[in-house]
């Protein structure tokens, strides 16, 4: 349905950069292909009353769940409109956005394609049907990658030193995925009962200052967590490239902060779960983990090597956030819980295999094979 909206235009290729300036009523530009769910939350927090994409914002390569989480709530979605729209437009400019076409002065400065329901109904349908073959690829990859990066798992990373010390605690660690921040509210009175090591991965982080909690320490490449965060936290490890390369330590000395440099493949979600397991953590507790194909297309990542490596390898030392929260829900003390947790401990082998991760890699084996 063609309609007529008026707004201030901010903009900016790095989407999750972009919702840091947003207000509301804003109209947010974006170069953001296949938007994913979380990026279209963060947008929707922000109040945006629309969203014009320079890229095709769902194409039907797989089930990407951003464009209908905004048409939900109501947001006004115009794809396609080129890459060119950057350069016509700037930052803080008021333009009106009528049907399918920009307007700023006067003058029609782009037009893109509007997005409405009865299109995203038929591109799921082609998603859907292009499944399997996204499978095959995913799986492919996985392993392809998994022989690369198998250092995860075999020992040969030199773990960073801390200054916090993680041996026999619980260890909760916070990423930036879906529904982050309603799995961190879940669990508060765990936290503040237990007390465990604080890990924030990027801006993972600034979800633990936002509910008063101090991060003991931020890993990552240091792209989404803001300055603050950063101030606060107990200790910085700068994720680097395996040549030792980290575009984020810069950022990190323009603040005048000081940082270790980690070396390693794999994403910074994985490496903030081998930390905690090479220091002997009891317990880790993941909230916005990723843990399926689409959590990691969505993210850009053909694979989850690096992951299936690392949640082997940690095992039964790996519980999610709202597995917690259920128990908490319940008015379980953690002592209870904890000697429920030990009773019910099986032989690693047999949780790793029992585990989501696990169990979700066998079955894009079987699909893979033809086992399904």
């Amino acid at each position: 349905m063609n309609r007529t909206l008026t707004g201030t235009i901010r903009m900016d290729r790095k989407t999750k950069m972009l919702c840091k300036r947003l207000r509301p009523g804003d109209i947010a530009l974006i170069a953001h292909r296949n938007l994913d769910e979380l990026a279209a939350q963060d947008l929707v927090e922000k109040g945006v009353k629309a969203v014009i994409n320079a890229y095709n914002t769902f194409s039907g390569e797989y089930p990407a769940r951003g464009t209908k989480y905004l048409l939900d709530k109501g947001v006004y979605v115009l794809d396609s409109v080129g890459d060119g729209i950057f350069s016509r437009l700037s930052e803080g400019e008021v333009v009106t956005i009528t049907g399918n076409s920009i307007i700023s002065c006067g003058q029609n400065l782009g037009k893109g394609r509007i997005i409405e329901n009865n299109f995203l109904q038929k591109k799921f349908y082609l998603a859907e049907k292009n499944l399997k073959h996204q499978l095959d690829l995913f799986v492919q990859n996985t392993m392809e990658y998994a022989r690369k990066e198998k250092d995860l798992i075999l020992g040969n990373l030199e773990i960073p030193h801390l200054k916090t010390s993680l041996l026999g605690k619980h260890v909760l660690i916070v990423v930036r995925g879906k529904n982050y921040k309603k799995d961190l509210r879940a669990i508060r009175s765990y936290i503040k009962e237990v007390k465990p090591v604080l890990i924030g991965v990027d801006g993972g982080g600034d979800a633990l200052c936002e509910m008063g909690f101090r991060p003991h320490l931020i890993i990552g490449d240091m792209d989404s967590v803001e300055d603050g965060t950063l101030k606060k936290a107990g200790e910085i490890i700068v994720h680097a490239y395996p040549d030792g390369t980290a575009p984020g330590m810069e950022r990190i000395n323009l603040l005048g902060l000081e940082a270790r440099l980690f070396p390693a493949p794999g994403t910074s979600e994985d490496l903030a779960f081998l930390i905690a397991y090479e220091k002997k953590a009891e317990l880790i507790v993941a909230v916005g983990s990723h843990s399926h194909m689409i959590d990691f297309l969505e993210k850009g990542r053909k694979g989850m090597a690096s992951t299936f490596l690392v949640r082997l390898k940690i095992g039964d030392k790996l519980v999610d956030a709202r597995g917690l929260a259920h128990l908490y829900r319940g008015g379980v003390r953690w002592q209870y819980l904890s000697a429920l947790l030990a009773a019910a401990a099986f032989p690693v082998a047999v949780l790793t295999i029992l585990s989501p991760l696990v169990r979700h890699f066998f079955y894009l084996l079987s699909w893979r094979f033809g086992l399904h």
